[in-house]
């Protein structure tokens, strides 16, 4: 029987969307630790660059990058094309994402597009562009989609985002019924409070105040990446080959004392960032 070691992703050709920054450059190191072998793409070449470099020095390994815009579905199906050219995919993750707090009704149609475009339209089309090849093939496949607990329980002042990330759950559940009988296993991952560079500067304005960022979260800290990244690499090993439609939920109990709503921290607090100012709902 497979153990959770260092060959639990051997063989495996994973695809990591965002994967050059925070979560998804975490969750890269640690499948690349395990054996997989590794795709990240995103926006911005020159960080995806130095991703790869920062893998190919600590952990002698080559990663392809592909620059792609997944807001575009013609860059998509490009990518993918050029993703199936080296070797087929075996694993997408959903991760990339976009994501501000903002009072609701003062969000143009620009700035809900922005957010929809990244969490829902390009999580659909990576989706259904991996979808159609394994099927066409008649290839296995495993998607793993990481969400936020806003996506379950809701959230003020991030509405997009929760509503975009409720409608991936929904594909989630839905894709693991339509494609199961061709070996497509769908999961999501809702995780809590795990601090990084650009998100947490942005939705999170209480992050380096300890008491504020703990006391909302019954284990009294936030995650650490490792351990994201460990609960991510079990869901799309063959570990978790009968999972197919699940959420997991990783937030140190956070959504028992009032969700993303509860606590003194992000969207807990009774202030709220906007444009680097304050102001009260």
């Amino acid at each position: 029987m497979q153990t959770f070691g260092e060959s639990l992703l051997q063989g495996k050709r994973i695809l990591i969307t965002g994967g050059g920054t925070g979560l998804g450059k975490s969750m890269g190191r640690r499948f690349l630790t395990l054996g997989a072998d590794l795709a990240i793409c995103g926006r911005r070449v020159e960080v995806l660059q130095a991703t790869a470099d920062e893998f190919k020095r600590d952990c002698s390994a080559d990663v392809q990058i592909v620059a792609c815009d997944i807001r575009n579905p013609d860059a998509v199906e490009a990518m993918m094309d050029e993703l199936w050219q080296r070797q087929p995919l075996d694993v997408l993750v959903n991760n990339a994402a976009g994501n501000f707090i903002a009072q609701t009704h003062r969000l143009s149609p620009r700035a809900i597009d922005s957010v929809l475009g990244i969490c829902l339209h390009g999580t659909a089309y990576c989706t259904t562009a991996c979808g159609r090849r394994w099927i066409d093939d008649g290839r296995a496949g495993t998607v793993l989609s990481i969400l936020t607990l806003s996506a379950l329980m809701g959230a003020p002042f991030t509405v997009p985002s929760a509503m975009a990330k409720a409608g991936v759950e929904a594909m989630t559940k839905s894709l693991a019924v339509e494609w199961g009988p061709k070996r497509i296993r769908l999961n999501a991952v809702a995780p809590g409070n795990f601090p990084t560079e650009g998100a947490t500067s942005r939705l999170n304005p209480t992050a380096g105040n300890k008491e504020n960022a703990d006391s909302g979260v019954p284990l009294r800290r936030s995650g650490e990446h490792i351990e994201l990244a460990n609960l991510c690499a079990f869901l799309i090993s063959d570990l978790a080959g009968y999972m197919t439609g699940e959420t997991v939920v990783i937030d140190g109990g956070k959504r028992y004392l009032g969700g993303s709503r509860g606590g003194k921290s992000g969207c807990g607090s009774k202030k709220w960032a906007r444009h680097g100012k304050v102001f009260r709902p």
